[in-house]
């Protein structure tokens, strides 16, 4: 199956939300709601299940490691040079810098299920298992920095982050969830995947972001083309093998996560810059994704 039509469904749930948000009368006082059930409930349980059940062997997942971290590294490096680059305030910078490494888990877990079944998808929620307390870490630390929070209040109050340090912790613990508690977060997890999708294409909006073109594009540029470019020597460098080497493409190649927005607008920032760059960068990513994933070895790509 090429590599379009593995992308294509979940990019149609992003057609169905725009659909209803904007041609359907689904007003946003409908989605607001939906999306904090989300935000706060079903994809931390997501988070946490994934995050508790992969097969993490610490001697076996260290180049995964290390890959994943030094690809975010580079990736939050890209994005901070922009503020001396282009001379930006620091507290507009802020905002829409981590529109520059952030990703979005929802198209990350579908899509790696459908290019390599449960052993990719066990393989990306390693990677999202380590890469959301990073790249949480790093948005909150430069908002809180240059608005006044408290970037560890902050950081204490993000659910996804708590959710997946738990689920890290209970991983190496050897804890399991209990049959019936299991299924149920289980069914909360599965929920998560398309409501946030659906969600995604809900929020897309083309408003704001007047006289930020050069801040715009340079993001998007690090997001969609700088990081997936350098997903592929960086999985080399740390010698992954195949499943792992597509995944880490997988995770570069992935649009920001609509939680950029939510953290702006709850940090008192730019919402409109960062909702247009996750809209502009979602409906890029609709092409830039399928020929990322060209790369990929033909026997991943049909799994």
């Amino acid at each position: 199956m090429s590599t379009f039509l593995l992308v294509l469904p979940d990019f149609m749930l992003i057609l169905l939300g725009w659909l209803l948000r904007h041609r359907l009368g689904f007003e946003r006082s409908f989605f607001m709601p939906l999306e904090r059930l989300i935000y706060y409930v079903l994809f931390p349980a997501l988070l946490f299940q994934a995050t508790l059940r992969a097969p993490i062997v610490l001697s076996d997942a260290i180049n995964l490691i290390g890959a994943t971290l030094a690809l975010l590294a580079t990736g939050i490096l890209l994005a901070q040079l922009a503020r001396p680059l282009l001379r930006l305030p620091a507290f507009e910078h802020a905002c829409v810098a981590q529109c520059g490494y952030r990703f979005n888990t929802y198209l990350g877990l579908a899509i790696a299920f459908s290019l390599a079944g449960t052993r990719g998808q066990s393989i990306m929620a390693i990677i999202i298992g380590l890469a959301v307390p990073v790249v949480n870490a790093a948005a909150v630390f430069g908002l809180a920095r240059t608005n006044g929070g408290s970037v560890g209040r902050e950081l204490l109050r993000n659910p996804l982050l708590l959710a997946t340090v738990l689920g890290l912790a209970g991983n190496m613990l050897g804890l399991h969830l209990p049959g019936p508690i299991e299924i149920f977060a289980s069914k909360l997890g599965a929920a998560a995947i398309a409501l946030g999708i659906v969600c995604v294409g809900a929020n897309l909006s083309w408003e704001g972001g007047k006289g930020q073109v050069g801040t715009m594009t340079w993001m998007l540029a690090v997001k969609l083309i700088a990081m997936p470019a350098l997903a592929w020597p960086i999985g080399l460098a740390f010698g992954l093998p195949a499943v792992e080497q597509a995944m880490l493409l997988l995770f570069a190649t992935l649009p920001t996560a609509s939680s950029a927005y939510i953290l702006a607008i709850r940090m008192g920032g730019d919402g409109r810059a960062v909702a247009l760059l996750i809209s502009t960068g979602t409906l890029l990513s609709a092409l830039t994704i399928p020929l990322w994933l060209l790369m990929l070895p033909a026997a991943i790509q049909v799994q």
